[in-house]
């Protein structure tokens, strides 16, 4: 299987005032290709900046990372802009959707910094990415005109337009209620099982159950790496809720 992500021995340490903390001490481990990997770990555990490593946005302090075969660790800034534009796509815990700009217009973004693509291109490309996530009929919604739920769907489309080598999830359901959750959990098995390689950070540990694999950081390191044996079923969960009460 060819390796997405390639992390060896990556370190990353900050000077804060007089003190050095040690964020990542000394990470590596590797993710192949159509791998659901969760990602998870308290408050201080270096989540936060292996996500940032593995985004691009930061360079580690010593280490190799490659993304999709690509040493990223010597890339000048806007060179690490262009490969996380092409390679990654991501979906925040907040949407990070523009407000007043339609569906099919946030979703557009990313493709607007390709210059191999152009309007028409683009627009058919945010169409069949809505149209995947199950919002065909929502085209034209601005973001004020959606739920919590439609307005991540619309934030996965948004990853998926460029065809990345990975999706990157930063607490994806991490605002939204339980059957929104499981609803969006639905789409990143059905993500899965087409092939894509999605790397789901998170706090809450029942998550780890629907993906393929967690790893678990703690004080800056791998505490643990597992295969998850059986998977369970979003899906089923998500049948299995109590319907919501209707006031």
């Amino acid at each position: 299987m060819k390796k997405i992500i390639e992390l060896n021995d990556i370190k990353r340490y900050f000077q804060v005032g007089e003190e050095t903390v040690h964020a990542l001490r000394g990470v590596s481990f590797s993710i192949e290709e159509g791998e659901f990997v969760t990602i998870m770990g308290t408050s201080g555990s270096g989540k936060s900046t292996l996500l940032n490593t593995l985004g691009c946005v930061d360079t580690p302090t010593s280490g190799e990372y490659l993304l999709d075969g690509i040493s990223v660790r010597s890339m000048s800034k806007n060179e690490r802009a262009v490969l996380r534009n092409r390679k990654i796509g991501f979906v925040f815990q907040s949407y990070n959707l523009l407000a007043k700009t339609t569906a099919i217009e946030n979703v557009e973004l990313p493709l607007m910094y390709n210059a191999s693509v152009n309007s028409i291109e683009r627009k058919k490309r945010a169409i069949e990415a809505l149209e995947a996530v199950g919002l065909g009929d929502r085209l034209m919604h601005k973001s004020n005109q959606m739920s919590g739920g439609q307005m991540q769907r619309v934030a996965i489309a948004r990853a998926l337009v460029n065809n990345p080598a990975v999706i990157l999830a930063d607490e994806a359901t991490g605002n939204l209620d339980t059957r929104t959750s499981f609803d969006i959990l639905v789409l990143f098995q059905q993500l899965h099982k087409e092939g894509r390689t999605i790397i789901f950070v998170t706090h809450n540990p029942e998550i780890a159950q629907y993906s393929s694999r967690n790893i678990v950081l703690r004080d800056g390191q791998v505490k643990e790496d597992k295969i998850n044996s059986s998977i369970h079923s979003a899906a089923a969960t998500l049948a299995a809720l109590p319907m919501p009460q209707e006031l």
